[in-house]
C-alpha cells in the first residue's frame, strides 16, 4: 500500500530517515521537486517523502560551498542551502551532532538535502544518538499504518495532521 506524508492540504511534512533508506530509495519527480518512496518493515507498504528530518555528525563544512557533510549510523549525506538557515551557522562546526529538515534533491550516489532548519543537538547528543533510530522506526511504523487504524483519526481529529511530526505518540 502507498502512502504520502502530508498534511490535509498537500503540504508535505518531514519524515525521520536513516541516509541508507534515500540510497535505497525509488526517486520520482522533477530535479526540483524529489519524492523517494521507502519501504516498511513489512516489505509491502511504501510512503512517499519529499521533505526529511535527519540527524548525523558533522565531518566537513565548506561554508563557501554552502554544504555540510553529514554521517548518521547508516552512511553519509550532504545538506545544502546551510548559509541561509537563520542559526545555522553554530551547527558548521566538524564534530557536532545536528538535525538537520529538508528538501531531498538527490539519493544517489549519496542523498543530498536543501535545508530549511537546522539544530545543534550536541549538547545532548549521546541520548539524540541512542534514540535516533527508534524514534525513525517508529514514526515510520506509525506513518504506513495510519489507514489500518481508522478509529484514531476520529478519536484524535486535531493530531492527526501533526502525526509526522510526533516522534513517539501512542494511540
Amino acid at each position: 500500500m502507498e502512502r504520502r506524508s502530508s498534511a490535509g492540504g498537500g503540504r508535505p511534512l518531514p519524515v525521520k530517515l536513516l541516509s541508507v533508506q534515500l540510497r535505497e530509495g525509488t526517486r520520482r519527480g522533477p530535479e526540483d521537486r524529489t519524492e523517494v518512496s521507502i519501504r516498511g518493515r513489512d516489505g509491502g507498504s511504501s510512503l512517499w517523502v519529499s521533505m526529511v528530518w535527519m540527524q548525523g555528525t558533522v565531518l566537513e563544512a565548506d561554508p563557501h560551498r554552502d554544504q555540510v557533510l553529514l554521517l548518521d549510523e547508516t552512511g553519509t549525506f550532504l545538506v545544502q542551502g546551510v548559509n541561509s538557515i537563520p542559526k545555522g551557522k553554530p551547527c558548521l562546526s566538524q564534530g557536532k551532532y545536528v538535525m538537520v529538515m529538508g528538501v531531498i534533491l538527490a539519493i544517489s550516489p549519496e542523498p543530498v538535502i536543501r535545508a530549511v532548519k537546522m539544530a545543534d543537538l550536541t549538547k545532548d547528543a549521546a541520548v539524540h544518538r541512542k534514540m535516533w533510530k527508534l524514534e525513525v522506526e517508529d514514526l515510520q511504523q506509525l506513518l504506513m499504518s495510519r489507514s489500518s487504524v481508522p478509529w484514531a483519526k476520529e478519536q484524535f481529529p486535531m493530531y492527526w495532521h501533526f502525526l509526522p511530526a510526533v516522534t513517539c505518540m501512542q494511540i
